[in-house]
């Protein structure tokens, strides 16, 4: 899940500062995510789903190959 989150936000050229400041989601929560620590909930998927114009789908389905 964090690759395709990664993958879009490179690809909109932004910074996780600037997600975490339009989402409200704290960097720290993205920064755990990326180390493995943390896997986001259902509510913060939303809001990163809305952020990058994205279906749901592309944060919670098995990615395949």
């Amino acid at each position: 899940m964090y690759a395709k989150y990664a993958e879009l936000r490179d690809k909109k050229g932004v910074r996780d500062a600037d997600i975490a400041k339009a989402t409200d989601i704290p960097q720290s929560t993205l920064t755990d995510w990326k180390n493995g620590l943390y896997t986001p909930k259902v509510d913060k998927m939303i809001k990163l789903a809305d952020y990058f114009g994205v279906s749901l789908d592309v944060f919670i389905r098995k990615e395949e190959g």
